[in-house]
């Protein structure tokens, strides 16, 4: 007998993938539910190739006998009905920030803390860090090992699908716009995208940071380690799908930059692309529809003390979003709630990928 999933936010951006990731990765699941506002009621979205489900009305939706719930739909609507659906005896797995620093809900990347998901009782919500924070800590996690990260410093350059399909909509209409000659009036980002970049992603905070900047620094502490010193710059860029950063490390310890090399080669979910010619690094545009964290350009800091330097880029819809979160749903499956599958089905483990 396999489990009972629903999808909450199943008709944007990352409910799609979940959906799509699900049904890719065969998770062990006999019912999969689609949910959304109703104003969706009458919508399909798509599940595998094959499988067409109806969109349901998250508002009156009953969760009883539902084991795992996959939440993408914005964190005010994730407040009102998590608490419920966790109540009913369902575990969220949610992929807003509604939840992610409160301290007896664990924030989880599987690559990086899986045993935190055990965590999951204490509220029945696991929650899925920020895409920016994800593909990161997946590139940090074996060099924190190996060297101990004392400072972060990043720079982000980030899709705009991040923003979901309207800021998508946004980037294609202005690109479009400036071929014309049509006047661009941003709606849904803060200035012109097409051609651009817009160093402002979420509010403003009273010490000048961003709440996106804010979310990598909390974020990588509560999952790495509390004692790592993050800055982080994020930037919206004009690409659809992929988020790219520049990181630059500090560590405790002495690392050269082929031992950084190695110990990324064997990490789980990390691709090393790290070649010196006109090829050999990795773009977003290339990640795209990728499940793993791609790491290039990896190089020695010469600026600090056991510096170094590199260059990360992930789909931010799957691994720093969908891909994340129904790995968490299999690992709790198969540790926490009985390991029950549908036949046939199988879950795929975490790989190691070099290139």
């Amino acid at each position: 007998m396999g489990f009972k999933v629903a999808v909450v936010g199943a008709t944007g951006n990352v409910g799609r993938e979940m959906l799509s990731v699900l049904a890719e990765r065969e998770f062990p699941a006999d019912d999969v539910v689609a949910l959304a506002s109703s104003q969706s009621i009458g919508k399909q979205v798509s599940f595998g190739e094959d499988d067409v489900l109806d969109v349901q009305a998250l508002d009156n939706f009953d969760f009883r006998g539902t084991d795992i719930v996959l939440s993408s739909p914005g964190s005010k609507v994730s407040a009102g009905f998590a608490p419920r659906a966790a109540k009913a005896g369902a575990v969220v797995i949610d992929n807003t920030s509604c939840f992610r620093m409160e301290p007896d809900v664990p924030l989880v990347v599987p690559e990086v803390n899986p045993d935190a998901i055990g965590q999951y009782r204490k509220r029945g919500i696991i929650a899925n860090p920020n895409c920016s924070t994800i593909q990161m800590v997946v590139a940090l996690k074996p060099l924190h090992d190996l060297f101990r990260i004392k400072r972060v410093v990043v720079a982000t350059y980030q899709s705009v699908s991040g923003a979901g399909r309207a800021a998508m909509d946004e980037l294609f209409g202005q690109t479009r716009a400036v071929y014309v000659n049509d006047a661009i009036k941003p709606e849904h980002l803060t200035k012109q995208i097409a051609f651009n970049v817009i160093p402002h992603i979420d509010v403003f905070m009273d010490d000048g940071s961003t709440k996106e900047e804010w979310k990598m620094a909390v974020e990588t502490r509560k999952i790495l380690d509390p004692d790592i010193a993050v800055m982080a710059t994020c930037v919206r860029v004009p690409v659809f799908i992929g988020h790219a950063e520049a990181v630059n490390v500090e560590f405790a310890r002495p690392v050269s930059a082929s031992a950084a090399r190695e110990a990324l080669r064997s990490a789980p979910g990390v691709t090393v692309v790290d070649h010196r010619n006109d090829a050999g690094y990795v773009t977003p545009a290339e990640a795209a529809g990728e499940d793993t964290v791609y790491v290039s350009r990896i190089r020695t800091d010469p600026t600090v003390a056991n510096g170094l330097a590199m260059w990360v880029v992930a789909d931010n819809l799957r691994k720093g979003a969908a891909l994340n979160a129904v790995q968490i749903a299999e690992i709790l499956a198969e540790r926490h709630l009985g390991g029950h599958r549908a036949a046939g089905a199988k879950v795929t483990p975490l790989h190691r990928r070099a290139v």
